[in-house]
């Protein structure tokens, strides 16, 4: 159940357009609001835009030669662009990386307390996160001694977000987690989502291809094509409309369509007429 307060806002995202290397326009007037407590899934396809609206509200974007030319970005009301990112982190904002990233030569559990790195509350609060991480990742506990760089690419995903934890974030930015893992295990790393959302209040801005199951654990979702926010709203409407049924989920009134009938839905969809 979603008992965020919607009063409560803390990230906005304000009309803000994207360049790379100044001209490649990527973002094109996005806007959003996350509010405090609540799963938002930012949605769409290869290249809608998902990647560079996280790494634009990171503050990431000058290491890929980008910048936010128009728009603003606040976090909690204070503007994240006189922000540099480690003081984003220090604010609690947290991004885990596509991809799966950690450091292939440490192990498991020395990934994990690398998220603890910025933390001042001493060792004992570091080992009781460390102890609520395992909680939610048992799989990580039986394999803390390995070395990140042999374990699987869920094991691998389990690693980045349960690093993110360790940081005590207020705010996680969850770049693409089912991105090559079997269903199964997408449903798993989603579940957990869920009950770190729930057990310890994390929000959470997650970039997602997959819309059908980032639907069923999001509260409310944006659909983003070509750099532009083309459909909002909550969850639950977005799963029953029929644009999204048809293009997303390839799902009609008449029931799943073909790849091909998806392909021409995408040349005629009316969203972006």
């Amino acid at each position: 159940m979603f008992d965020a307060d919607p009063r409560e806002t803390l990230l906005e995202v304000n009309n803000i357009e994207v360049i790379y290397n100044h001209v490649i326009l990527v973002l094109k007037g996005v806007s959003l609001s996350v509010p405090k407590g609540g799963i938002t899934a930012l949605l769409g396809g290869n290249g809608a835009g998902k990647t560079t609206t996280l790494k634009a509200i990171s503050n990431l974007l000058a290491s890929e030669r980008g910048e936010v030319t128009k728009g603003s970005i606040l976090y909690r009301g204070e503007r994240v662009a006189d922000l540099n990112p480690a003081a984003l982190v220090t604010k609690g904002v947290i991004q885990v990386m596509e991809g799966r990233r950690c450091f292939e030569h440490l192990t498991v559990e020395e990934n994990l307390l690398t998220g603890a790195y910025t933390r001042k509350d001493g060792a004992a609060a570091i080992r009781r996160d460390l102890d609520m991480v395992y909680d939610y990742f048992p799989r990580l506990r039986e394999r803390r001694r390995s070395q990140a760089g042999y374990a699987s690419g869920g094991e691998q995903q389990m690693v980045a977000m349960g690093r993110a934890l360790m940081s005590r974030p207020e705010t996680i930015l969850l770049d693409e987690p089912s991105m090559g893992l079997a269903p199964q295990l997408v449903e798993q790393i989603f579940q957990i989502v869920k009950a770190v959302n729930e057990g310890e209040g994390v929000t959470f801005l997650l970039a997602e291809q997959n819309t059908n199951v980032a639907l069923r654990f999001a509260h409310y979702g944006y659909i983003l094509e070509n750099g532009r926010v083309v459909m909002d709203g909550p969850a639950d409407a977005l799963r029953e409309n029929p644009d999204v049924k048809e293009f997303y989920l390839g799902m009609s009134d008449e029931g799943r369509r073909s790849f091909r009938d998806v392909r021409s839905y995408r040349r005629r969809k009316r969203w972006l007429a």
